[in-house]
């Protein structure tokens, strides 16, 4: 199925139900196995710090939520995490934090020194640098940088995101591209307020971008942030939606698979929802290195919980995919 315009995506976000999970989702699950081999993505993800000097009104880390015991690993255990995980046979990496300004960069340079050292593909999430930071990052052995531009729309842009701009953004976004990173990038999928022709408007900006993941999940209101008292959480049909849709015009992208389900409760953790994320043609899972008492400050939306491997072994083994670490 090849999908192009911006008719052929509003055409499938406004398809019922019914004939999206009969007619696009096997479609989409074909295109992702015979573009990945039948293998889903294990990454081991850590969240190193929680703190972040911006004001998004939709994320839980948001510096103006008090509510969160805040922290920050130092570059020995955050090396010392990934050793181990290593050990455990991950090949795989993601380090993410909030816009911490006292990170060190210097530490994070080492950081990523070292990973590169174990053999593993190094994500990094880690909020906006300088151009030339990108490229001594890419100099220092990252693979893939996570730059999401949250919303296409730059109105909606600076207004949920008052700590940056639109234009500033997408600059970063160059930057990532040009350094010889490769780019992850996305949207809120059904955020309060937006309109379907503003999230075909989104997905066209990824295939534009050239994308190498998809790191989108549907709206989950976070407490204390002003943009939960403008609406509830986001369709995670619309959601699946998307996943399909990106999974057809660029086969061989990463998609998040760690999807919410009907029982917002169980979080991006919930079987039914990674599931249904996977027969979608999602195809990326995550093993949190964080301990449970920790994950819960590392808190961009609410009800996060991630696990760990036996989760993962659950659903190939559920979705009859390899799991590949």
């Amino acid at each position: 199925m090849n999908i192009q315009t911006k008719a052929q995506i509003l055409e499938i976000l406004q398809m019922p139900e019914e004939a999206f999970r009969r007619d696009i989702m096997p479609l989409a699950a074909d295109a992702c196995r015979e573009a990945w081999g039948g293998r889903l993505l294990a990454t081991a993800m850590l969240g190193y710090s929680n703190i972040c000097k911006n004001q998004c009104l939709y994320c839980g880390m948001r510096a103006g939520n008090n509510t969160l015991h805040r922290y920050r690993l130092p570059a020995a255990d955050i090396i010392a995490s990934l050793r181990q995980a290593r050990g455990y046979g991950f090949t795989r990496a993601f380090l993410i934090s909030g816009e911490d300004p006292k990170y060190p960069f210097a530490d994070l340079l080492q950081i990523v020194e070292a990973i590169h050292g174990m053999g593993m593909f190094l994500s990094l999430a880690t909020g906006e640098f300088e151009p030339a930071q990108y490229a001594e990052l890419k100099g220092a052995g990252a693979d893939e940088y996570v730059l999401k531009f949250e919303m296409a729309d730059p109105v909606t842009f600076d207004r949920l995101n008052p700590s940056t701009n639109f234009q500033k953004r997408m600059a970063g976004i160059r930057a990532v591209q040009k350094s010889g990173l490769q780019l992850a990038s996305g949207n809120i999928v059904d955020y309060p307020g937006q309109t379907l022709e503003q999230l075909a408007d989104d997905i066209l900006l990824m295939k534009e971008l050239e994308i190498s993941w998809a790191p989108i999940i549907p709206y989950m209101p976070a407490a204390n942030t002003p943009l939960a008292q403008e609406g509830g959480f986001g369709s995670t049909l619309l959601n699946l939606k998307e996943i399909a849709i990106l999974r057809l015009m660029m086969p061989k992208i990463k998609i998040t698979a760690q999807q919410p389900g009907e029982d917002k409760k169980k979080g991006l953790a919930d079987p039914a929802g990674n599931l249904d994320a996977i027969h979608a043609g999602a195809n990326l899972l995550f093993c949190d290195l964080l301990p449970e008492a920790r994950a819960r400050d590392f808190r961009v939306v609410d009800e996060r919980n991630l696990t760990g491997t036996a989760h993962l072994t659950q659903l190939a083994e559920a979705s009859g995919l390899e799991l590949w670490i």
